[in-house]
């Protein structure tokens, strides 16, 4: 389910691993009020002088220097990479079984990675240490911080290797951690005036204009989110997912769980048997594109054929889990917006 590991992370009580001293470097970690409150430095600070970074959690990471020796959950790296910022290290999906970039690798070549850990939650801290890292990257999904595929066994031992920055996917519109990557690619040294750079931005504007016209021309059409495993479908939520929480706002009409079901998962989604997927009528079917998850070519349930959706054709993939580059999420509106614009009302 797209956000299942986040509800299951915040039950346990994971705390967030950062705001330790990192080896060899003369650093602090704290909730500074003299920091950038954007958080970011210029380009020549990056290069030259002292780093620093104020991260969604309220924590300031200070450094003598723009860190160089970068591990990052795997969507995070792909993100930085795409404005020009490269890791040493990686956790995270990164490769299928055939040895391919994940979906969430995005262009990062996966051979010139050091992989850590090649599923959610697998983080090889012997390993990691000897990259040397001088700073941790991933996002958060709770209020808490949490450090999102940070294992909770060896959180602590991970923070004093490194500190971390987080940024925040949590309860929020997509173009706001957009923006919070955008400032931290900056102040590591990113050339955000770069065409290329400047371009994806333009584009993703452009997108955003499409779907929202998409919704505008035809408010009927409902979408719904979905995810499959063996055993269950699940129904997302909009009110926690920084992607649905964005299309919303652009107009799109979606189909909601009902909140006491959404009450047991956090608020995130609802868990249905196969035998009542069509509980919720729907038009067009967006569904979790991880590889943890049944993707539909692979779904082989009756019920699940039978859906108007499906049987019309009207299925695109999401993800949960986007890259947070203006590169990456400019396709996630333009797919909703054509899946919109040639939907026919079959739900």
């Amino acid at each position: 389910m797209p956000n299942a590991r986040a509800t299951h992370l915040t039950r346990r009580g994971i705390l967030a691993a950062g705001g330790a001293l990192g080896l060899g470097a003369a650093l602090t970690a704290c909730g500074d009020d003299d920091a950038k409150s954007g958080g970011s430095d210029d380009k020549a600070a990056a290069e030259s002088g002292p780093w620093s970074f104020k991260d969604d959690r309220g924590t300031t990471v200070k450094l003598e220097k723009a860190p160089t020796s970068i591990v990052a959950f795997t969507g995070v790296a792909a993100a930085l990479h795409d404005y020009g910022v490269q890791v040493k290290g990686v956790f995270g999906p990164t490769t299928t079984k055939d040895g391919k970039p994940d979906v969430q690798a995005g262009d990062l070549d996966v051979a010139k990675v050091t992989v850590l850990g090649n599923e959610w939650g697998k983080l090889n801290v012997e390993k990691y240490a000897t990259l040397a890292p001088e700073l941790l990257v991933t996002t958060t999904f709770d209020t808490a911080g949490t450090l999102w595929s940070v294992p909770e066994d060896s959180k602590d031992k991970v923070a004093k290797l490194a500190p971390s920055v987080a940024i925040s996917v949590f309860d929020r519109q997509l173009t706001q951690p957009l923006q919070r990557m955008w400032e931290l690619a900056e102040s590591l040294g990113a050339d955000m005036k770069a065409k290329k750079v400047t371009d994806a931005k333009a584009a993703f504007e452009k997108a955003a204009a499409r779907l929202r016209a998409a919704a505008k021309a035809k408010p009927e059409i409902r979408v719904l989110a979905g995810s499959a495993s063996a055993e269950l479908f699940y129904v997302s939520g909009t009110n926690l997912s920084v992607d649905l929480e964005y299309f919303k706002a652009l107009g799109v009409n979606f189909v909601e769980p009902s909140e006491d079901a959404k009450k047991a998962t956090g608020g995130w989604f609802e868990s249905l048997s196969w035998e009542n997927v069509d509980k919720y009528p729907a038009d067009v079917i967006i569904m979790d594109d991880r590889a943890s998850t049944i993707q539909p070519a692979d779904i082989t349930e009756g019920t699940w054929k039978q859906l108007p959706a499906v049987k019309a054709g009207q299925v695109i993939a999401r993800s949960p889990e986007p890259i947070l580059s203006y590169d990456k999420c400019t396709p996630l509106l333009d797919n909703l917006a054509e899946a919109i614009e040639n939907a026919k009302k079959v739900g």
